[in-house]
């Protein structure tokens, strides 16, 4: 990782516990995601990093890098209209780290934010086809919404063997209640999307990943059902697998709409997927009092269950996210199936 050297930078209390959380995070990273190959597999992240730009301490930013770098390809959303957050990152990742990233969508709802693919050229090699997501006149969501709160961004991308057009989504939230028209909206708009892209598959005969923050409830929810109606495939492996710091939700999804050759990519029994706790390592509850300087005026008055809820809930999640990052182990190498089906 080329990103050592700006650490050197840091004053020195702050360089010490980064290098300290840094060999953490590292070690913790070597025991629960599977090590990048050259050209065997490919590792599928999707992160929605809260309000990602440039409002953080600078160690957080050698966190964010050091998580990101144990994949291949990381699906980014809540990245700001200001780029500078995610320039930070790039920079630390090094030159064979690239990204596309969409406008910034505009409304309260959008709130300005873009959505990005962050993949290392090494692995991953970009097909020159990106663009936002924009339905047609007959396919809207429903009677009062034409489009998407945060318009989808899907890209063509290769890795190995395998081709893919991936799909990344903020889904609107709304109201949590199962009969508010603010969940009726989230649910239409995971169907939406997934009916869209179900269509294109079959049409071109191509593979297509879905994934980012879907604000899913949990495997058994409407909201789940949405997606899977629409015809793509979660793995069990990421079905259960909550991905907010409180581990009670199951907002963010990797899904599959794949043709029998894309099948090969995901093995049902062997194949790993997780989602990585950074804060059993990363400003953990009880580094409280490493940080608090600097929410000092924030919790002024508070009472002591105030300001640990205010760490963990608020400050932190602003440093890092309230969400978990969710990976996924793909084998793109069919090197072997290629050379028997010429000579069975």
């Amino acid at each position: 990782m080329p990103y050592y050297r700006p650490i050197i930078n840091l004053e020195p209390i702050m360089q010490k516990r980064t290098v300290e959380r840094l060999l953490l995070l590292r070690d913790k990273i070597r025991r629960e995601v599977p090590q990048r190959t050259a050209r065997e597999t490919l590792l599928l992240a999707t992160w929605n990093i809260r309000e990602f730009k440039a409002n953080r301490l600078d160690e957080s930013y050698h966190y964010l890098a050091e998580i990101i770098d144990a994949f291949d390809f990381v699906a980014v959303q809540e990245v700001s209209s200001d780029l500078a957050g995610l320039e930070r990152v790039m920079s630390l990742l090094g030159r064979s780290w690239q990204y596309i990233v969409t406008d910034a969508t505009e409304g309260s709802a959008g709130g300005g934010e873009r959505m990005a693919f962050l993949y290392d050229t090494n692995k991953v090699s970009f097909r020159n086809v990106a663009g936002e997501v924009v339905l047609p006149p007959d396919k809207k969501i429903n009677d009062n919404a034409l489009q998407f709160a945060r318009t989808p961004f899907l890209a063509a991308f290769q890795a190995g063997w395998f081709k893919f057009t991936i799909c990344t989504v903020h889904i609107f939230y709304g109201e949590a209640g199962n009969n508010s028209e603010g969940m009726k909206r989230r649910i239409d708009e995971i169907s939406s999307i997934g009916n869209w892209l179900k269509r294109k598959s079959k049409n071109e005969n191509s593979n297509y990943i879905l994934l980012g923050d879907f604000n899913i409830e949990d495997p058994a929810h409407l909201t789940m059902q949405a997606l899977e109606k629409s015809g793509f495939y979660v793995p069990a492996q990421l079905r259960d697998k909550p991905t907010d710091l409180g581990q009670t939700k199951y907002y963010d999804q990797i899904a599959f709409q794949l043709t029998d050759d894309g099948m090969k990519i995901f093995d049902k029994k062997e194949s790993r997927a997780g989602a990585f706790r950074f804060t059993d390592v990363v400003m953990r509850s009880e580094d409280l009092s490493l940080y608090q300087s600097n929410f000092a005026d924030k919790v002024q008055g508070k009472n002591e269950k105030q300001v640990v809820n205010y760490y963990e809930k608020t400050w932190r999640t602003f440093q890092m996210s309230d969400h978990l990052p969710l990976w996924v182990e793909l084998k793109i190498d069919f090197s072997d199936d290629y050379l028997k089906k010429i000579c069975p």
